[in-house]
């Protein structure tokens, strides 16, 4: 398929995880303006930087060298007639433009079905103000995949590929995402090596789960990284960095993983903007055949100025309230209940305070239910 032309449209169980996710619950509210500091996934690092290097790089070399490193992502059409975009939503949120970044778990330059999506996040830019909201999308949340069953929204993109993983996003959450930006599994690797590494804390606990990862990653990546033998502060290459990102066994379980993919996130963006000018180029010319989008590259290229001044306001991970269930053996993270979480999405993203969510998310809302019995 071309790179250029293209029109931007198209856990386990336990009580560790139980535990800490209804801790998170109850004190929400009283923790918010904490936990607000912290909630950008890894996935973001790699779109911001490449569009700050865009602004910059545009200046010092121009338009058409801009526009042939762009040409060296993965380009994909969706088609905007299956992405369950409600009519009434769609107007309701026309002063909104709402990106879905996807994170999967390729060990190739594969983005299609089959890869499941560890990393969700919604970005919500405001047309008016320019700013953006940050919304990670927990993995393993319980909704209705469009046009399948119930199932964790993680299963979404390996059924059906981005397409799919949006149309999933719009029915369960009232939204009207027709972008989309994926990145795959080896891209931390890759973006921590070219950056020279990251510095960060390694603790007794995670030096107990953090070598197996590494010892996969240096398999599939065909690399041969160390291991990490006692707690301390370290200089770590990009299969550490992503070993560290996917240690989920600790106290928090998948929730502090999303703690450690934001904590790897910080330090690659505090690397980065020590660098200069030619090694952020190469970097992203490193980063770029790791992207798969329906973004045009001229359409990046507008946005690029915008986003530069953009504030971003970062936002807690969705569902707010949920509760950990079995069923059939596996683990769910069960929305409680879909429609309250949906309202406190639309307050949090777009200040629709008394929102009424489209009959679509209370139909969802009520299958989920009945299914459970978690209401």
């Amino acid at each position: 398929m071309s790179n250029s032309g293209r029109r931007m449209r198209e856990n386990r169980t336990g009580n560790s995880q139980a535990s800490y996710n209804k801790n998170k619950s109850s004190k929400a509210k009283e923790n918010k303006p904490k936990s607000k500091k912290r909630k950008v996934l890894k996935v973001i690092l790699i779109i911001f930087i490449v569009l700050v290097v865009i602004v910059a790089a545009i200046a010092a070399a121009g338009f058409t060298y801009i526009y042939s490193m762009l040409g060296k992502m993965d380009q994909e059409e969706i088609d905007l007639n299956a992405i369950s975009i409600d009519n009434a939503v769609a107007d309701e949120l026309s002063n909104y433009r709402n990106i879905a970044l996807f994170g999967i778990d390729s060990r190739s330059d594969d983005y299609g079905r089959g890869n499941r999506s560890d990393c969700i996040i919604i970005a919500s830019i405001n047309k008016k103000t320019n700013e953006v909201k940050l919304v990670s999308v927990y993995r393993d949340t319980y909704l209705l995949l469009t046009g399948r069953n119930l199932d964790k929204v993680t299963h979404a993109y390996s059924y059906g590929g981005a397409e799919l993983a949006v149309s999933t996003l719009n029915a369960n959450l009232d939204l009207n995402i027709e972008e989309y930006v994926t990145v795959n599994f080896d891209a931390v690797v890759d973006a921590v090596d070219a950056l020279g590494g990251i510095t960060l804390e390694i603790t007794s606990d995670e030096v107990k789960y953090i070598n197996n990862y590494i010892d996969e990653n240096n398999r599939v990546t065909g690399h041969n990284s160390s291991h990490i033998t006692t707690a301390g502060t370290y200089k770590l290459d990009g299969v550490q960095a992503l070993a560290y990102s996917r240690i989920r066994y600790t106290s928090g379980g998948d929730y502090k993983r999303t703690e450690r993919m934001r904590t790897v996130l910080e330090a690659m963006l505090k690397k980065a903007k020590s660098l200069s000018i030619s090694q952020l180029v190469n970097f992203v010319n490193i980063m770029l055949p790791k992207i798969s989008t329906n973004i045009s590259s001229t359409e990046i290229i507008g946005l690029a100025p915008t986003l530069m001044n953009i504030n971003i306001s970062e936002s807690n991970g969705w569902p707010e309230k949920t509760q950990g269930s079995t069923i059939s053996g596996v683990y769910y993270g069960v929305p409680v209940n879909l429609e309250e979480n949906v309202k406190q999405l639309h307050e949090e993203l777009f200040d629709q305070t008394d929102y009424t969510c489209s009959e679509t998310v209370q139909n969802i809302s009520n299958q989920i239910i009945n299914k459970t019995g978690i209401q």
